[in-house]
């Protein structure tokens, strides 16, 4: 058996195993939803999350409104890293020895399924269906909790059997495997709530027959840190913010800028975060000519100084929820130029606080940087325009909104 052949064999071995899993994960839930449970009202809720997360502001911009809520009484996040100080909220982590033996992601898990059994919170949250969701659950029903599924990922996360996310044990699938969707749609049908960060994951959801609850809960940022900052120069003309790996399609913003160059000499770029493809992505500006016109500086905890210092925002990705970088951007006064995918038209509207890129390619990008930068006051327009659109993304008016939804949940019922 030649190599390529040996690999095809172990995806669908993979498949397969994966398939036996999800089976009997369906039929624990249908067992476990035969198990009585006095129903709880109650005025606060304790609150136990997990998830994997690659920067302190994705993860504040989720914890901070859901545990400031009036009432929320405690929220206790399972994480593999130091979760931030915020208030009402704590950090646990599973022992060094449990790490040792099972890894961080195993670990973290069977931690969080140990507080959930022995702490019985109130609610158990998971960020992303694989696998956190899968555990919360399930969890919740063994222990008559409420379970939350936050898509931070959008349809992505589930679609395909989760192929498109970068999982490491769903992404090694080989193919797409609908059978793998469905079952994870089963679980996700199972959930009390399902918070998404846009409107295409619940559009999706609703058109494979989810018929659960939803809320559109994008994440509560800081309007005191996210603002225009007249006293910063503006460094830059263009910034890219996320995770450097294949979806973000940086190697298009890379091409786009060099095809604007040749009508705005002077254009240049930072581009913060960090991920597998960042040496690639240094070596394609060498090899375009551009390596002094853009600057990776990895991530930051202080994003909101690199937003002050830019001109306008950018994504060239060819997937994506409502993006928190973009927010923070909007809130801080950047017009933006995003593909036209996923949740990005919910905040980015052609022709008043940016553009949207339909065909994806650096050409196009590059038109609008040109388009953009050649007026003035288009930026100034766009600027303002920005800012009108994201005042209701604060952390006092999510906060109010987290408050609504435990209510709801404690009379079981989400309006």
């Amino acid at each position: 058996m030649n190599s390529t052949n040996k690999a095809s064999f172990l995806q669908h071995c993979y498949r397969w195993l994966l398939r036996f899993i999800l089976i009997c994960h369906y039929l624990l839930l249908k067992f476990l939803k035969l198990i009585p449970h006095k129903p709880k009202k109650q005025k606060a809720f304790t609150v136990l999350a997990t998830g994997t997360f690659y920067s302190d502001h994705w993860l504040v911009t989720h914890l901070r409104p859901m545990a400031n809520a009036s009432n929320c009484a405690s929220l206790t996040m399972v994480a593999s890293i130091p979760v931030p100080e915020l208030s009402n909220v704590s950090g646990a982590y599973a022992p060094k020895w449990l790490t040792t033996i099972l890894g961080q992601v195993g670990a973290r898990l069977i931690y969080f399924t140990w507080l959930a059994i022995t702490k019985r919170p109130d609610v158990l949250v998971g960020f992303h269906i694989l696998v956190n969701g899968l555990f919360v659950v399930i969890l919740a029903k063994i222990i008559g909790a409420k379970s939350v599924y936050i898509c931070g990922g959008g349809p992505r996360e589930v679609r395909g059997g989760g192929i498109e996310t970068e999982n490491r044990i769903f992404n090694r699938i080989g193919q797409a495997d609908y059978f793998i969707e469905k079952m994870l749609l089963k679980a996700a049908n199972e959930m009390d709530l399902i918070v998404s960060m846009g409107t295409s994951a619940i559009t999706y959801f609703k058109e494979k027959g989810i018929d659960t609850k939803f809320e559109i809960v994008p994440g509560g940022f800081d309007d005191e840190v996210f603002q225009p900052n007249s006293n910063l120069k503006k460094k830059y003309d263009l910034i890219l913010i996320g995770r450097l790996s294949d979806v973000k399609r940086v190697d298009r913003f890379l091409h786009a800028i060099k095809q604007a160059k040749n009508e705005l000499p002077e254009l240049n770029a930072v581009i913060v975060g960090d991920g597998p493809d960042k040496k690639e992505l240094e070596n394609l500006t060498i090899k375009l000519g551009i390596a002094s016109d853009v600057d990776f500086v990895g991530w930051q905890n202080n994003i909101h100084i690199w937003l002050q210092q830019s001109k306008c925002f950018v994504l060239t990705s060819d997937s994506e929820g409502l993006s928190q970088a973009l927010i923070q951007a909007m809130m801080t006064g950047l017009p933006a130029i995003t593909s036209d995918v996923g949740d990005l038209n919910n905040l980015t509207k052609k022709d008043y606080n940016g553009y949207l890129v339909s065909e994806l390619d650096a050409e196009n990008f590059s038109n609008r940087f040109i388009q953009l930068f050649k007026d003035k006051s288009l930026i100034a327009e766009f600027s303002h325009n920005a800012l009108e659109s994201t005042k209701h993304f604060s952390v006092t008016q999510v906060q109010l909104h987290w408050n609504k939804i435990f209510d709801a949940l404690s009379e079981d019922r989400i309006v």
